[in-house]
């Protein structure tokens, strides 16, 4: 992977015009993040200066349609990035660049300071392996003894809701319903007790009513411990419902960002307010989802101006010469020629 110098200073917390809840400390800092693939394989950014924090204690959601670098941003917080590709930018854990760090320092990030959940929980364990192991595995190579290890095995598996944890140790993968294996993974991402959980769209896969546990489960346990959480997801009504402030992407650029209530109550991005009105509602007076038109940009595009003029029902001619800049607007920022304007859901 290689690495660039951005010739820019970083952006600092003020910068970004959001401030953390409370007093906490940033455990997650994001700055200018630009991932490139070599020439000839994309023609744009993977990801095109993005930035975001989270503090301890608190829940920040990512959203946004397939294919506007969510999961790049989130795997880039482990450094699992694609080997050619090339970064600028920093993205810091505990103070330190991801982006700098050795094979031993990331072995030792991955072990003890951050942990992902992935969306789906099967591709996450080895199907030969009993599940005491997959949980284990962490702790007796941080030198935990077998015993130790195993005892706190069972009392994850506990605080996540497995019946009979001990039996649950000596069972397969293949023996566990897939809600029940995403809490085993959420148990195993525990273990190290992460100062960061980064959760990539960790309940797509899974039925309303287990959703709904896995999430309680989730924010119940990331309370408990004062862990960050980074939620990636395509769900707006999830993460109205879990997050303190929400960053909307697309094609690899964060296009908004504000507490979640100020983001929801007047999105100043058309995506924002498109994502809001094709999200299927319960109550009686709610109007019927309209999706949003068009496709979203692919890899081998790469349009002047801003990337959704295409898309947007509220276009102007710089629109497509002009590419906007994410600045202040309201509580939050903006990356919108109109931001300023009142956008209509």
């Amino acid at each position: 992977m290689g690495r660039e110098s951005t010739g820019t200073p970083s952006l600092g917390k003020s910068s970004l015009g959001i401030a953390s809840p409370g007093n906490a400390s940033p455990v997650l800092e994001i700055d200018g993040l630009g991932v490139r693939l070599p020439d000839g394989q994309a023609a744009r950014p993977l990801l095109d200066g993005v930035t975001l924090r989270v503090a301890a204690g608190e829940t920040v959601g990512l959203v946004g349609e397939s294919g506007s670098g969510k999961s790049v941003a989130c795997r880039s917080v482990l450094g699992l990035l694609p080997a050619t590709a090339r970064t600028t930018g920093e993205v810091r854990v505990g103070g330190r660049d991801v982006l700098t760090m050795d094979r031993a320092e990331l072995n030792r990030l991955r072990a003890r300071q951050v942990a992902m959940i992935y969306q789906d929980p099967r591709a996450s364990v080895n199907p030969l392996r009993r599940v005491g192991d997959f949980l284990t595995e962490g702790l007796r190579g941080a030198g935990t003894p077998a015993a130790v290890a195993r005892a706190r095995a069972e009392e994850l598996l506990d605080a996540v809701g497995i019946r009979d944890p001990r039996g649950a140790l000596r069972r397969y993968p293949h023996q566990f319903s897939g809600g029940m294996l995403q809490r085993v993974v959420i148990a195993a991402a525990l273990a190290g007790e992460p100062e960061l959980l980064v959760a990539d769209e960790p309940t797509t896969a899974l039925d309303v009513t287990t959703q709904a546990e896995i999430i309680a489960i989730l924010t119940r346990l990331q309370a408990e411990r004062g862990t960050g959480l980074l939620f990636v997801t395509h769900d707006l009504e999830l993460a109205s419902a879990i997050c303190d402030r929400v960053y909307v992407m697309y094609a690899g650029r964060i296009v908004e960002t504000a507490g979640t209530d100020a983001l929801f109550d007047r999105p100043r991005h058309p995506y924002t307010a498109g994502l809001l009105a094709c999200t299927p509602r319960i109550e009686a007076e709610a109007s019927a989802p309209r999706p949003i038109p068009g496709r979203p940009v692919s890899l081998a595009e790469a349009p002047p101006g801003c990337a959704f003029a295409a898309r947007c029902a509220h276009v102007l001619p710089r629109c497509v010469e002009e590419t906007p800049v994410l600045a202040p607007q309201g509580d939050g920022l903006a990356a919108c020629h109109r931001a300023d304007e009142r956008i209509e859901l």
